[in-house]
């Protein structure tokens, strides 16, 4: 099977390379740095793509944008984004497996979603997945060069003293808790991490805090608000633990805002993604005590 060079996505080119699937004039290619001249006859021969072994799941979507190239979804608390041991089913991926069918095509010959970035499990909101290789490649580069701006609201314990601040502590394997993120030092592993906040709301002996990541390390603005002391409320893995009064499915911890440029015009896409309803809840609770104090 062919395909016009042009629908293909430079990482694309250069892993059919390696795979021995380009040709320059009939001679196989496998420099990716090779200089063709007017004239060449380049082929490239796209392998079928290979299907995982995934089941498409008609599980309802909020849907905040979609169009032919990509699709942006306000995840619910409980879904996880992508399938793994233990979790093989009812994730977002088969949810959008069921939603596009074949749309999603391509990145290395697998048959698969084009998952971009990830939301824990009990995290809600703003969450993007490409439709073809060349949004997923354009978008994981916009990701990386921090381009995409993705932001957070959190219910924090605490009050900080400023009104807005950083913090930048590098993140790594907790090391005695191999399922846990911790700060760690860069020289023992650790991975530059920079979270940037500011208060939305003071709510008493709470906060609402709005948070910018700049870099997107597993777990990092609940490990960073351990870090500064105030543990996102109801967080089961680095909170207090201390009830609030309100039924929460997990950490008060939502994607509120995605901006990003879309990967075939251009032009910026911004996705809001309103609170849940638990969200509103717990703000609605702390907001009263906060007045009857």
């Amino acid at each position: 099977m062919t395909a016009h060079i042009k629908q293909l996505s430079r990482n694309r080119i250069q892993k059919l390379i390696d795979w021995e699937y380009v040709h320059i004039n009939d001679q196989l290619c496998t420099n990716k740095k090779a200089a063709v001249q007017v004239g060449d006859r380049i082929q490239v021969t796209i392998p079928e793509p290979r299907p995982l072994e995934l089941t498409a799941e008609d599980i309802p979507l909020d849907i905040l944008y979609e169009d032919e190239h990509l699709i942006i979804i306000n995840k619910p608390a409980g879904l996880v984004v992508h399938p793994a041991p233990g979790n093989m089913s009812g994730t977002l991926v088969n949810a959008v497996l069921a939603h596009c069918g074949d749309q999603l095509l391509g990145i290395g010959g697998v048959q698969r979603p084009g998952i971009v970035h990830r939301l824990d499990k009990d995290t809600t909101g703003a969450i993007v997945v490409a439709k073809t290789d060349l949004a997923h490649s354009d978008l994981q580069a916009q990701m990386k060069a921090k381009t995409a701006r993705r932001e957070y609201l959190a219910v924090v314990y605490g009050a900080p003293k400023e009104d807005s601040g950083a913090i930048n502590a590098p993140l790594g394997r907790h090391p005695a808790d191999r399922k846990k993120n911790a700060v760690v030092a860069e020289d023992r592993g650790g991975r530059h991490a920079v979270t940037h906040w500011q208060v939305a709301e003071r709510l008493g002996n709470f906060s609402l805090l709005r948070f910018r990541l700049e870099t997107g390390r597993t777990h990092q603005i609940r490990v960073h608000s351990a870090h500064m002391g105030m543990p996102v409320v109801g967080d089961p893995t680095y909170g207090s633990g201390r009830d609030v009064g309100v039924n929460l499915p997990g950490q008060a911890l939502h994607a509120e805002r995605l901006e990003l440029r879309h990967p075939a015009t251009g032009e910026p896409v911004v996705a809001i993604a309103p609170l849940p309803a638990h969200f509103e809840t717990l703000l609605r609770v702390l907001r009263n005590r906060a007045r009857s104090a």
